[in-house]
């Protein structure tokens, strides 16, 4: 009997392990063909979570949970007005004239780079930088090549900008019901507790990144204008959006805005960056 019950708990292993790689193949080609319908939903829910945190505290100012919708609504449409009018021109600009500089930023970087390969030749130093440098001028050139296109899809990802917010604040009216409609699905006590952690999950995850990336936008923009970084609120905002991304996001922010730092105004201003966006 134990042997039968052994061989019996072998086949049962053995057979699974085949179904469960199917099962996570069929679902990795459905994310993949969904893809872009499955972000369009995270990023709605993502911003529906942040603007329930101010739907939650007008609430508290004696407001129905529709008042304060309507109400953080009017107050996130004046915000995007403000900055639509005010930062986007000057972000726009800068990019502009950051792009149109590339070439020349490119070919000091070439330079350095040449004498760098240089120095690495002359002490017979196992490391070959002409290949790298190759790879991303490529890159950098089919970027350029590119612009028109990515002018042209700006208009479709405004409009599914605008979806995005319908989407999440029509996910701030009636999401709630519908994720108790989810939850109900399941077992009460694991519905509860995947409420519950997803919720803690999201506040000290997310919120904290978010939070990081705030503060770090904040103190860079007046420390760029004072130590007269050009593309000021461009970098700021390159690490901003990448101090959203856990672990190396800072990391990669930073180092990129001071290459392009040591590149557009020397070692100094570079050096000032990294201690600035460090501290």
């Amino acid at each position: 009997m134990q042997l039968s019950e052994l061989i019996r708990r072998y086949l049962l292993y053995g057979l699974s392990g085949p179904i469960i790689v199917l099962n996570l193949w069929v679902l990795s080609q459905v994310f993949q063909y969904f893809e872009g319908l499955i972000t369009f939903l995270i990023l709605s829910i993502i911003l529906a979570l942040i603007l329930d945190y101010l739907v939650r505290l007008f609430e508290r100012f004696r407001l129905n949970r529709t008042q304060a919708v309507l109400l953080v609504l009017f107050l996130f449409l004046v915000t995007l007005i403000i900055l639509g009018f005010t930062l986007l021109p000057i972000v726009i600009g800068q990019a502009t004239q950051l792009l149109q500089g590339l070439p020349a930023l490119l070919e000091a970087g070439n330079r350095n780079i040449n004498w760098l390969q240089s120095f690495i030749n002359q002490h017979k130093l196992p490391f070959d930088l002409d290949q790298i440098t190759n790879q991303v001028n490529n890159q950098v050139q089919a970027g350029i090549a590119e612009l028109p296109e990515l002018a042209i899809n700006t208009v479709g990802q405004i409009f599914a900008t605008i979806l995005l917010i319908v989407l999440a604040f029509y996910m701030l009216l009636y999401g709630e019901r519908c994720w108790k409609g989810l939850t109900n699905l399941l077992p009460s006590k694991l519905g509860n507790a995947l409420s519950t952690s997803l919720k803690q999950q999201f506040h000290q995850f997310f919120l904290s990144q978010l939070l990081l990336a705030l503060v770090m936008v904040l103190f860079l923009i007046p420390t760029f204008l004072i130590l007269q970084i050009k593309f000021a609120l461009l970098f700021v905002l390159i690490i901003g959006l990448l101090e959203v991304v856990p672990l190396f996001g800072a990391a990669i922010g930073i180092g990129l805005v001071t290459l392009l730092v040591l590149g557009l105004q020397g070692f100094l201003p570079a050096v000032q960056v990294v201690v600035a966006s460090v501290v």
